[in-house]
């Protein structure tokens, strides 16, 4: 009895196979990298987030270092410091700090002394300005002298300069880390593509011998690598998530510092990776084919 003739078994291989042995370390070098960027992008958002934090508190308060006149106690002179700055325009409060908030903030500079009241240290006024219309130290200064109070102001205008300059760097170098890993998985897609063009080197000229456009080649790569890339990419942001949770649950919900707290919004940032990995990928592979298509004619 002859054998039935079936169809699908003399159905031709596809150009590019479904799966390859090289795509597990494809996958991975790439999840790697989608790690690393995801990773880089929460740090920079809990860091933007913590400047801006830091920036608000000190935009909205202001330091009054009083020293008192003549025979005047010091806490009476901060007395009448904080009364002259509480009725200035753009000041909600002003408040005069006990004494031993004063020795507390002296007493690192100062080491273990024990007889820190028998120094002549000034007594502080803090100072809570309105946070639409904020009072300047212009302002504070003249209020203090109209009331005959020798003070200095510290409108912290120095530390908002230094934070603003701090978290710009931090997006900069966040910005170039994430361009850096962008490149480097382009590159690993890159070499994949030259690796899989020059396997199917006879396949390509026989398409050519057929009819086919440089363009439809390089999209079957195009499209394969994209995929890859995208799974890859998942994996690398559900990993780098999943990282960051855990970071966030272990320091009882601050994350890794308390400087740098890490909120459940901020695992928002890794959803567009591995759209953005699969579009880097597509862009790779679609370069790389068209040249080395066109180096094969």
């Amino acid at each position: 009895m002859s054998e039935v003739f079936d169809p699908s078994r003399w159905r031709p291989a596809p150009f590019l196979p479904e799966k390859e042995a090289r795509d597990g370390a494809l996958i991975f070098v790439v999840a790697v990298l989608c790690f690393l960027a995801c990773l880089t992008a929460m740090g920079v958002i809990a860091a933007d987030r913590a400047a801006g934090g830091w920036t608000g508190q000190l935009t909205g308060e202001a330091t009054v270092i009083v020293r008192p006149r003549g025979g005047e106690t010091p806490d009476a002179a901060a007395a009448r410091a904080a009364e002259a700055l509480a009725g200035t325009p753009g000041v909600t409060e002003a408040r005069a700090l006990e004494p031993a908030k004063a020795y507390d903030l002296i007493r690192p500079w100062l080491g273990d002394v024990s007889d820190l009241e028998d120094l002549p240290v000034p007594r502080l006024v803090a100072v809570t300005l309105d946070g639409k219309h904020p009072a300047n130290a212009r302002q504070l200064s003249a209020a203090l002298k109209s009331h005959n109070v020798d003070a200095t102001v510290d409108d912290h205008s120095i530390w908002i300069k230094d934070i603003r300059r701090a978290g710009g760097l931090v997006r900069w170098v966040g910005a170039a880390i994430f361009l850096l890993i962008a490149a480097a998985a382009a590159a690993v897609v890159a070499f994949a593509t030259r690796a899989g063009l020059a396997a199917r080197r006879d396949v390509v000229e026989v398409l050519h011998l057929a009819g086919a456009e440089d363009g439809f080649i390089a999209r079957l790569f195009q499209a394969r690598f994209a995929r890859v890339a995208g799974l890859a990419g998942f994996l690398g942001a559900g990993g780098a998530a999943a990282l960051a949770a855990g970071m966030r649950i272990a320091g009882g919900g601050e994350g890794l510092t308390p400087a740098l707290p890490i909120a459940w919004s901020d695992l928002l940032a890794v959803i567009p990776c591995p759209l953005l990995a699969a579009l880097v990928a597509a862009a790779a592979a679609q370069v790389t084919a068209m040249k080395l298509i066109r180096d094969m004619q």
